[in-house]
Parts: C-alpha cells; structure tokens; sequence
C-alpha cells in the first residue's frame, strides 16, 4: 500500500517552488560581481567596498524575523512578489549617479529583500515535502538558485561589454521583476494551511527561550559557514581587480566558478538524505577554507580562475545544508518564526564574513584578509562535527514540539 508520501514528487511543484528561485539567483549572479568594483568606481577603497558588499547581508540580517511574520500572515506567494519588488527599487537606486550613500541604501534593500524571497520558499518547502525527501528538496532549493548564480555573471560580462556596469545592473533589475512575475502567475503552492487545535501563538522571545541552546551551539556553526560563503562572493571579484583583471574578466571567472556550484547540489541533498548532515558540512567548509589559503598565491586569470573553482565546490556540495538542519530542528508551530531566526544566525554570518575582510584588509592587506577569512572556515568545521547531531530528526520528532 501506497502512501502520499510515496507518491510524491518534486516535478510536481518545480514551477511555483524553484522558477522564481531560478530567476532570483540569475539577478543575484549578475549583481554580485559587480558590487565591489561599482564601489570602488564610486571612490571606495577596497577595505570600504568589502563593507558595502556586507551591507547585503546585513539588510538580509534585519529582515529575518518580519521575514517569518510577513510569510506567516501573506503567504509564500504575495511574500515573494512583494520581496521582487523591493529588490526592483533597490537596484534602481544601484543604477541612478547619487554617490556612495544611496548606493549602499540600494544593496541594503536588495539584501532585505532576499531574505522575505528565501524564507517563503523554505517554509513552503518543509512543511510539503517528505522527511525522507526533505535534503534533496532544499538542495534542490539551493541548487535552482545556484543555476542562476551561473548564469546571470556570463549575462551580466556581455551587458558590461555592451553597455558598463550598469548594463549589469539593468540585467539583475530585469530577471527580479520575472521572479515575481512567476510568483505572480502561479497560485500558492500550500492549499491547506493546518492549525495545531489548541497550540499556543509561536512568539519570536518564546522560540528563543526554548531553543537557544540549538541557537548558541549549532547556531555558531551556522553563523561561521555563512560567513565564509559570503566572503567568498566578494573576495573573487576583489582579488580579480587586485592583480588587475578587468570587470568583464572578473564576471566571467565568477561564472565559470558557479558551473562547478551548480552542478553538485542533487548528489549532496541525496548523500545528506542517505548518510547524513555532516557528511556535506564538514567537506563544504575545509573546501572552502583552503581555497581561500591559496587565493594570496594566484597572479593571473588562470590560477585564479582554478582556485574560484575550488571554492564553487566547497560552496556547492553545501547546497541547502543551512536549510536542511534549520528544517529539521524547526517545530511545526511556528515554524515560519523559527526559520527566520535561523536565517538571523546565517546572515549575521553573511554581514560578518565580509566585514571580517574589510576590517582586516584595512589594517594589513587584502591578501591578509583572504588568509584571516579562510581559517574561518576550519573553525566552522569545528563548531559542525561537535554539534550536528549524530542521527537526523524525523518529523514525528519535530512535529511534537
């Protein structure tokens, strides 16, 4: 005998659940090697680029819990038409000649944007999809995104190369718009949002009185893999421009790195399913972590190109793995409120980890801050392998709480 269960399938929900993520990670692709040098262009150094480029994850940060409160109240679907729309004003103020300030204020936006689009497809995601099914479907989650990622730098380079950096800018403006389109277009996927009878209101103080020691443990954890992860964003395009590769150049090796990203995220959702969590976190983070130890020694396009490479891989056989643990830890009631300090904890990560490079960039040098960056990832393999547990949840488990 057959249960829902066995029927499932994920090509059953792949438009409403990865199209817009397909398309959001298109305009981030586009967007995010061009952060850092649109910086400087506008007379940052390269200590003060690096922060602009956390201002990201830092509007990411402050958004997380209205994040929860907003999916919980709209909906997936108008949650995410909503954040498409943010994300358009933001990059408009990315395009407009108004100088640093109202530069920044633009990524401040498109950060906080991210983080409402995210939150309401993982939500969607952990409540539909079986337990058995669950890492392959947040992977795959991550991996749609990932697609775009790689996409839209080889976009992005031939806008630069047709029109400037703004070009670049109108591409990440135009592919947003499309995500919400689809979200627009295609109905909720949830048709039947379930109420505990007699559950107590989820609070934000109430969920961080019941899980903080999940929060201040694994939570740290999360917190140091995201900050690599961010810094590897910026890092590439910064080191590209250090040792004098044009923007173009910089765009393409950004994609080129988002190939082998992309390309590795069913078969790490499948061996987390299989084997368990840590058998993707703990090589995702030493990965990286040596890529970044061997970025101070590339010189030319090549090398850097072969070690931007090394580090798509240790990003991408980490896709959903963030999600993956914060879904098997979230309770169904409220879980929307404890997905979003989840993301609270990831994307301090993504505000430290560049701040981390700017700060020590600013004092010694870039080469130093990439050194510094990448031995936070092997502290991140440390707070992990102690505090992943050894046997993932099931959803009964969860489902009690």
């Amino acid at each position: 005998m057959t249960t829902p269960d066995d029927d499932f399938s994920l090509r059953k929900i792949a438009l409403g659940a990865f199209g817009p993520s397909v398309l959001y990670g298109f305009s981030q692709g586009a967007l995010l090697p061009i952060i850092a040098i649109s910086a400087i262009d506008r007379g940052a150094n390269e200590a003060t680029a690096s922060l602009i480029v956390a201002a990201l994850g830092l509007g990411s940060l402050v958004t997380n819990i209205p994040s929860g409160i907003i999916c919980t109240r709209f909906g997936e679907r108008r949650a995410m038409i909503g954040a498409s729309a943010l994300s358009a004003l933001g990059l408009t103020l990315c395009i407009l000649p108004f100088g640093l300030i109202v530069f920044t204020l633009g990524i401040l936006l498109v950060g906080a944007a991210s983080s409402v689009f995210i939150l309401a497809r993982q939500s969607y995601l952990t409540t539909a999809v079986p337990h058995h099914m669950r890492a392959r479907a947040l992977s795959t989650l991550g991996g749609s995104q990932r697609i775009g990622v790689f996409i839209g730098p080889f976009v992005g380079a031939a806008a630069i190369g047709l029109g400037g950096l703004d070009a670049a800018y109108a591409v990440s403006l135009v592919t947003i718009i499309g995500a919400g389109l689809i979200a627009y277009i295609v109905p909720d996927l949830v048709e039947d949002r379930q109420v505990v009878a007699g559950a107590p209101k989820a609070t934000t103080i109430g969920m961080i009185k019941t899980y903080w020691r999940v929060f201040v443990t694994l939570g740290i954890g999360i917190l140091l893999l995201s900050s690599i992860r961010s810094t590897r964003q910026v890092v590439i395009p910064l080191w590209a421009h250090h040792i004098g590769l044009n923007p173009t150049d910089s765009s393409i090796i950004y994609g080129i790195a988002g190939i082998i990203d992309a390309s590795v995220f069913y078969p790490a959702g499948y061996v987390m399913d299989r084997f368990g969590r840590k058998w993707i976190a703990l090589p995702c983070v030493l990965v990286m972590g040596v890529a970044f130890l061997l970025m101070p020694l590339t010189h030319g396009a090549l090398t850097l190109t072969l070690v931007s490479v090394m580090m798509g891989l240790g990003n991408g056989i980490g896709s959903g793995i963030v999600q993956t643990l914060g879904s098997d830890l979230s309770p169904a009631v409220g879980r929307p409120t404890f997905l979003g300090l989840w993301r609270e904890l990831s994307d301090g990560g993504s505000f430290v980890g560049p701040a981390i490079l700017s700060l020590v960039t600013g004092i010694a040098t870039l080469a130093a801050g990439v050194v510094v960056s990448g031995l936070v990832g092997f502290a991140a393999a440390g707070a992990l392998a102690k505090w992943i547990p050894k046997h993932n949840r099931r959803d009964e488990t969860v489902s009690r709480q």
